[in-house]
């Protein structure tokens, strides 16, 4: 499997969304989008950073895109979590880690000397067309909506 990189498509994929639907990345064709990977529901990087892309949201609308967040978390926990956070926007289920591997966001991590295989805060930029424009790895939440927002805005 190659590893998306800029310049690559949007792979085509469908999963699970937390309003109950399918949600399938052909659906917004003609959209940019934002695709954000986060570990975990109702922590507190994640939930920040979704606050962050939620307090943001109508001016991504305003620049055309479309934004998404991907764990591997249930479609029940990400109801519950998106419920809480008022996120206006999807929060995808990728238990099997189908579309995870697609975008290669699995890295070891450790965390209290513990090591174990999670998702790498990171998100993928996409323009009309599909193309993959900007990716941020090892994301740092303070500060990186806005980012992505001033890149979504350039294209």
């Amino acid at each position: 499997m190659s590893k998306l990189s800029a310049g690559g498509k949007l792979p085509s994929f469908s999963l699970p969304a937390a309003s109950g639907s399918t949600w399938k990345s052909a659906d917004v064709a003609g959209s940019k989008l934002v695709v954000y990977f986060y570990p975990k529901d109702m922590t507190s990087g994640c939930t920040r950073e979704s606050q962050d892309f939620r307090d943001l949201h109508a001016q991504f609308r305003r620049a055309g895109t479309t934004i998404v967040g991907i764990s591997r978390d249930s479609v029940a926990s990400h109801q519950k979590f998106r419920d809480r956070e008022r996120l206006p926007f999807e929060l995808l289920s990728d238990e099997d880690e189908k579309v995870c591997g697609l975008f290669d966001v699995i890295r070891e991590k450790s965390l209290y000397g513990r090591k174990f295989m999670g998702i790498e805060r990171s998100t993928f930029l996409f323009d009309g067309k599909g193309v993959l424009r900007r990716e941020w790895r090892k994301v740092k939440v303070p500060g990186h909506a806005e980012e992505v927002l001033e890149a979504a805005k350039s294209l």
